[in-house]
């Protein structure tokens, strides 16, 4: 495995609430973010790190990625052994971003499983089925 591995939201979540050093990375696009939402991490003090894996209209890798992380991570004073998760919207970019970031030598980035809205429903539907919104965590509308 060339990251650390997935993990469920709940599981994610409790690591968030309980370790110190837990971030959370949104690799989504800021489209994303803006029109679905974003985690909500204000009522365990922590702020959500957004830097897109992938950017629109093409959906290239975003080139400035690892960096971007890594920056923020090192103002937060997050050393390359804390908990690091990425979350996208399903659970798949996130892992690119999880072995982008492990390449760089950080020890414990893990993936999200089912990220921010999961797979489709029958109708096509996100939300519905898995994810940070299905299992209820904390969402609001994104600041910019």
């Amino acid at each position: 495995m060339t990251y650390a591995g997935d993990v469920s939201v709940k599981d994610c979540w409790m690591s968030l609430e309980t370790d110190p050093n837990a971030q959370l990375v949104d690799v989504r696009t800021s489209i994303e973010w803006q029109n679905i939402g974003v985690p909500d991490l204000s009522g365990i003090t922590k702020e959500v790190i957004f830097v897109e894996w992938q950017s629109p209209p093409l959906m290239q890798v975003n080139p400035s990625f690892v960096e971007g992380v890594v920056d923020r991570l090192e103002k937060a004073g997050v050393g390359k052994d804390a908990p690091v998760y990425m979350l996208c919207r399903s659970g798949v970019r996130s892992i690119s971003a999880a072995m982008a970031l492990t390449a760089h030598g950080y020890s414990n980035a893990y993936n999200v499983l089912h990220g921010f809205e999961g797979d489709p429903d029958a109708t096509g539907q996100r939300g519905r089925l898995a994810g940070w919104q299905f299992d209820g965590l904390p969402v609001s509308e994104w600041s910019g």
